[in-house]
């Protein structure tokens, strides 16, 4: 049986950044965040996280965000962490699924790219930066 690997992370799409913030602040008591210059991303807190590493404190917690809604990449995704991303991206070519676009170098964090599945789904996929190159971020 393969390694299992775990959901990290969530994605939402948004036409209101300031509604969005507000609804999820005010319903769940989420910490919001808004990134102009990361896309007009909002990074959503839902749980604590260890200040040295930003991973969530609670064993199987996972922090989000939402970003603007278009026409042509909409609809809730998750991201899954993988310890090697190119033997991942065969793995899901091999099963069936189409990676979409390039890997992107996400400072502090690692490496990702999306991926379409089987059914239509976007899913991310995050081989997380080792956490002795992370401690030299912090």
């Amino acid at each position: 049986m393969n390694k299992m690997n775990p959901v990290v992370h969530f994605e939402m799409p948004y036409e209101d950044p300031k509604r969005v913030s507000t609804f999820y602040t005010n319903a769940f008591g989420w910490g919001m965040q808004y990134l102009p210059d990361m896309g007009k991303y909002v990074l959503a807190g839902t749980t604590a996280v260890d200040e040295k590493t930003q991973r969530p404190k609670e064993p199987g917690a996972i922090n989000g965000g939402f970003y603007p809604k278009s026409d042509t990449y909409g609809g809730i995704h998750v991201v899954i962490s993988v310890d090697n991303l190119e033997a991942s991206m065969e793995a899901v070519k091999k099963a069936g699924g189409k990676i979409q676009g390039e890997i992107q170098d996400i400072p502090g964090i690692g490496r990702f790219v999306m991926f379409e599945d089987t059914e239509g789904n976007r899913v991310g996929m995050l081989q997380p930066m080792p956490m002795e190159l992370l401690t030299l971020f912090l």
